[in-house]
């Protein structure tokens, strides 16, 4: 299961000055990915942080989550 350190590893942040503005953006993506099917061991901080990424604009998709992080959702919510 992904973690917030975890996730702002795979972002590139370090320290804690941006937690409380990461954090709900973790947990919604974390919450969609649940809602969505995804076993929680299959909600990895890499998948988290495309998610955090996309909806924090912070990866450039505009607040939106990306084609690929749908489709890897989609794909981890039938995975075993």
């Amino acid at each position: 299961m992904a973690t917030l350190a975890g996730t702002k590893k795979a972002l590139g942040i370090t320290g804690d000055y941006q937690d409380e503005t990461i954090q709900p953006y973790f947990d919604e993506v974390v919450d969609f990915l649940k809602e969505s099917g995804v076993a929680d061991k299959n909600i990895t901080d890499g998948l988290v942080a495309r998610g955090v990424a996309d909806t924090w604009n912070y990866g450039g998709a505009q607040g939106r989550l990306s084609e690929w992080f749908i489709q890897r959702a989609s794909q981890l919510a039938y995975k075993k």
